[in-house]
């Protein structure tokens, strides 16, 4: 039989199968994608390494091809280094960080459960949000927006609560808080509960000792101080919070986070679970491995020395920061913005005149400071040296209008 062309092919099978006529009301005409040029140094994401660029562009494999297989592999074990951890289920999850913090809550918290979440910033209000959405028995513990937690304040939470999940946030991003962590996972031994830890704006850039720290769960994102785009967060589980997983009367709420399933997937077994984000995982790899080929404690050494550049520049010209020096952030630093400067205003006029993003405050911080990213391939003397520069140059003009208009 002669086979039809492909134009009268399709004019038959449409007569057969009644097709209505395509609608073409959006049908728009759209040049090629050009992105502007932008150095991100707010809180996230931050520019993302050419090298982990150039790895993103690579042609994609199969999700189950032998050389994906080995890289998978070799992604799990730069994670364990960068976490220093040796946790067997250690995984980027196919999300951004807000899955895999998800992720952390969705495999161990059952109806009930007590999770005690140590709220000091926005991003521990969104863990108590999550937990309750699985109908944990929530209870907080709150300290002002710019301070930390002490021993003695989480010890007298746990004695009142006994939680099943203690959770918090190690390097908060809306305030640029870093949480002392000596001593909380031997309490949360003491007292029998599982350490749950927020690493999103520390993976790379600040010290994380998940094992030293007797860390139970912990998750990150890729866009921050592994310098790779959004799309991919890290998770990681040790043994105690895998034997509550085994434990669980139900199955976990949620499919595709659910690591039980994604461990057949990424472990030895190997077995179908999802079509993962192939060449997002092309990116994490070579994020790790420049991570590694610096070394961790050369990483933490540049955004500690860059940080300080910027903190003593900024006090230098008058400009206050919100956190206590012995508390920041050295990837994200929070500026208190001048009495009567739209600092919203004022970050606008960065972004549309130099191409440069910092970020604003959020929940009670929201118009009272910037937050300036310092992460992975941006923490540099260069790029310290610009903010400044601009801070030097177009400040003053913002507060001239102040006074104007006064």
């Amino acid at each position: 039989m002669p086979r039809l062309p492909s134009n009268e092919l399709f004019r038959a099978l449409a007569k057969t199968q009644s097709l209505p006529p395509v609608d073409k009301n959006h049908k728009k005409a759209f040049g090629p994608l050009s992105t502007p040029e932008r150095l991100l140094l707010g809180p996230g994401p931050s520019n993302a390494h050419p090298l982990v660029l150039k790895a993103l562009g690579q042609p994609p494999v199969g999700h189950l091809d032998p050389f994906y297989v080995d890289l998978m592999s070799e992604v799990q074990e730069l994670l364990r280094y960068a976490w220093q951890t040796d946790n067997r289920l250690t995984l980027p999850m196919s999300g951004t960080g807000s899955a895999a913090m998800e992720a952390t809550l969705a495999n161990t918290v059952e109806p009930g459960d007590k999770v005690l979440v140590a709220i000091k910033g926005y991003f521990g209000n969104r863990l108590a949000d999550m937990a309750s959405r699985y109908r944990a028995d929530v209870k907080v513990i709150e300290k002002n927006w710019g301070e930390a937690f002490t021993l003695d304040e989480l010890e007298d939470a746990l004695k009142k609560y006994k939680p099943s999940i203690l959770a918090m946030v190690h390097a908060e991003t809306s305030t640029g808080v870093c949480q002392p962590m000596d001593g909380i996972g031997d309490l949360c031994r003491k007292y029998d509960c599982l350490l749950l830890l927020d690493t999103v704006t520390s993976l790379g850039g600040v010290p994380l000792f998940i094992d030293e720290w007797k860390v139970d769960l912990a998750y990150s994102c890729s866009q921050k101080g592994l310098s790779c785009p959004p799309g991919l967060g890290p998770f990681t589980m040790g043994p105690r919070a895998e034997e509550k997983l085994s434990r669980r009367v139900e199955k976990v709420p949620n499919w595709y986070l659910d690591v039980s399933l994604l461990n057949k997937y990424w472990g030895s077994d190997r077995v179908y679970h999802h079509t993962a984000p192939v060449n997002m995982n092309f990116g994490m790899r070579e994020a790790l491995r420049i991570l590694a080929e610096e070394g961790l404690e050369k990483a933490w050494e540049r955004h500690s020395s860059n940080a300080q550049q910027l903190w003593k520049g900024l006090e230098l010209m008058g400009i206050d920061l919100h956190v206590a020096e012995e508390l920041r952030l050295p990837t994200l630093t929070t500026v208190r913005i001048p009495e009567g400067v739209d600092g919203k205003a004022f970050s606008l006029h960065l972004l549309n005149e130099f191409g440069i993003e910092i970020g604003v405050g959020l929940g009670s911080l929201a118009g009272k400071v910037w937050r300036i990213g310092l992460m992975g391939h941006n923490s540099t003397p260069e790029n310290v040296d610009r903010v400044l520069s601009l801070f030097a140059s177009e400040l003053p003009r913002f507060r001239e209008k102040t006074v104007c208009a006064a």
